[in-house]
């Protein structure tokens, strides 16, 4: 299987937070405003909340290390991030995808996304 994620290029953060950056800098349209809350919503709604972010036990006080992927079968999860990414491309910031089949150490899964703290060579 493999694991999607929508990122600023060159910079590896996650479109959705570059959404929401950009929405609360007050940087987008009204309409585009709206655009990020719904999907925002949307995702809270249809997308579970993983429950950790490190594999070690006593590492929860520290900066989470693991990133998220979507399962390339998260199908309109996808789908609402192409979105983002059309819209934060938009203003002029390039997103790339990137895919891949080993994404480091999983520390969480559900149905539709992983959670993994990166091997060195992931690239994520």
């Amino acid at each position: 299987m493999n694991l999607v994620r929508f990122v600023v290029a060159g910079r590896k953060v996650g479109v959705l937070q570059v959404a929401f950056r950009l929405r609360d800098r007050g940087d987008l349209s009204p309409a585009e405003r709206a655009t990020v809350s719904v999907i925002g919503h949307w995702l809270d709604d249809n997308l579970p909340k993983p429950a950790k972010f490190t594999r070690k036990r006593n590492d929860s006080h520290r900066r989470p290390r693991a990133i998220s992927w979507f399962k390339d079968t998260a199908h309109e999860h996808i789908a609402k991030i192409r979105e983002l990414a059309v819209l934060v491309e938009a203003r002029g910031i390039a997103v790339e995808t990137i895919l891949t089949e080993r994404p480091g150490y999983i520390v969480y899964e559900d149905e539709f996304q992983v959670a993994a703290e990166p091997f060195a060579d992931t690239g994520a």
